[in-house]
């Protein structure tokens, strides 16, 4: 059975992530304060972004994935910036400084 990630912005600016099996179905239950509770408290809502699965299981993963990304990453997802992705994944622990650097960054 199909299934759908999607990325709602709320009306205070934040974004929800879910994952469903009607995706339609479900914006509406968004819309009418049926929903979750963090859509609940800021309507209205807005469809901002969305990816079709074949397998309910395969959104559900992806909506667990998305639900852990920064806000910056999310909204490169939601403008189609792909190739950006990763570079926003790094850890700033994991950013290499050049030799002549260290000791002058604090």
């Amino acid at each position: 059975m199909k299934g759908y990630m999607y990325i709602l912005e709320c009306s205070d600016g934040s974004y929800y992530t879910g994952s469903t099996k009607e995706l339609v179905f479900r914006l509406k239950q968004h819309q009418s304060g049926e929903g979750a509770n963090h859509t609940k408290k800021r309507l209205p809502v807005k469809l901002v972004y969305f990816e079709e699965y074949q397998r309910i299981v395969d959104a559900f993963e992806r909506e667990k994935q998305v639900q852990g990304w920064n806000r910056k990453k999310k909204e490169a997802l939601i403008r189609g910036e792909f190739l950006i992705l990763p570079e926003l994944a790094i850890a700033y622990r994991d950013i290499k400084v050049p030799e002549a650097l260290e000791g002058t960054i604090q």
